[in-house]
């Protein structure tokens, strides 16, 4: 047999004659199919190798950030429980409530001393019967929470004549509670100034103005807004009559009825009373005042100033961020600095509190003198 080769013309003639239609094949089809494939490949290799590379950094904003503001909510319920057991607390910004500027810290509580006065010490019968004109008492401002602003400048000299230990205490916490109530007051309006000037997107000459005052008042360097607001607070009522308690025999005390120093306040300036005790070579002198409200506002400024109650202010600012009750017993764990006995002076501390149940007079408010002080009760 003999093979007959046939042409592709041919062929393609033959096909057509019997009905059939020959196509001709679409290369550039095939090819642009291949560049796509080619391309994908090529798109999803790369978007895999980004995911890889990207993913340490991934990892690690994950862990600086939803972590730890979860390690840091941890922490301040740690730093409440230590709060609420006594406890020294962790600082977690050592920049916070660090350093003192001394320059202005007692400049408004000193001005006391400049202004003329016509102070008269009235005796211990004077005052009581004053009490009892006005209707002052323990009991009653115990029931009304309310305490009418009386304010005496000096103790009675008769103060350690006073057989009545019950008595004693009375008067003496009559005289000095307006006083502490008064200075709480101006504080708070300090603060929710504070905190109307920080929520602005835009302050006045006069709110820089007095911002700057308050820092100089609380000694605040740098300006540190975090440092004010730890800072501008007020001392629970208890805490305060116990301190004064203590540091006066119930204002019986030299240091008192001379100096009108009812927080036993040391000083190596200026005036003041040397202890009857001290060592021939010791410089400090207990502060002596004009008028009782110095001292009071002196007092203050020192537990919100003076970095040996760093500490006491962090636990108070713990208890604010947990909108708890400033609690006498539970801050006086952090004042243990105040005297040389440490430990067994925050122990006398609480007894005095407990046993005249002083937590009672913490919510007392003092009758307004001003529209601007009624906002307060």
């Amino acid at each position: 047999m003999i093979k007959k080769k046939f042409k592709l013309e041919e062929v393609k003639k033959f096909l057509q004659k019997k009905g059939f239609t020959v196509l001709k094949k679409n290369n550039s089809k095939i090819f642009n199919k291949d560049i796509r494939s080619f391309y994908l490949t090529t798109l999803s290799s790369f978007g895999i190798i980004l995911f890889f590379f990207l993913l340490p950094a991934i990892v690690d904003f994950q862990k600086n950030t939803l972590l730890s503001s979860k390690e840091i909510e941890n922490k301040s319920k740690t730093n409440l429980e230590r709060v609420l057991k006594g406890q020294p607390l962790n600082k977690n910004n050592n920049e916070v409530d660090e350093g003192l500027d001394l320059k202005n810290l007692f400049e408004d509580v000193f001005k006391f001393d400049e202004l003329p006065t016509d102070t008269v010490r009235l005796n211990a019968s004077t005052i009581e019967q004053l009490f009892k004109d006005t209707d002052y008492s323990l009991k009653k401002v115990r029931k009304t929470k309310i305490v009418k602003p009386i304010t005496l400048s000096l103790l009675p000299e008769e103060m350690k004549m006073i057989e009545s230990s019950t008595k004693k205490k009375n008067l003496f916490i009559k005289i000095i509670l307006p006083l502490i109530i008064e200075e709480n007051n101006r504080i708070k309006l300090d603060r929710r100034k504070l905190f109307s000037i920080l929520n602005k997107n835009k302050n006045s000459k006069n709110e820089k103005k007095w911002l700057d005052q308050k820092f100089k008042q609380y000694g605040v360097l740098n300006k540190d807004l975090s440092t004010l607001k730890i800072r501008m607070d007020v001392i629970p009522v208890s805490l305060a009559i116990a301190q004064a308690a203590k540091e006066t025999g119930w204002g019986t005390s030299r240091f008192a009825l001379e100096g009108n120093a009812l927080f036993g306040q040391w000083t190596w300036s200026g005036e003041g009373i040397k202890p009857a005790g001290a060592d021939n070579d010791a410089t400090h002198k207990v502060m002596k005042f004009k008028i009782l409200k110095s001292s009071v506002r002196a007092y203050q400024r020192n537990l919100n100033t003076h970095s040996s109650y760093k500490e006491f202010r962090l636990a108070r600012a713990e208890l604010r961020d947990n909108k708890m009750k400033l609690d006498s017993l539970i801050l006086s764990n952090y004042l243990d600095k105040y005297a040389e006995t440490g430990k067994e002076y925050v122990k006398i501390l609480k007894q005095i509190i407990k046993q005249n149940n002083l937590t009672e007079l913490d919510d007392v408010k003092l009758l307004p003198s001003s529209k601007k002080l009624k906002s307060l009760i």
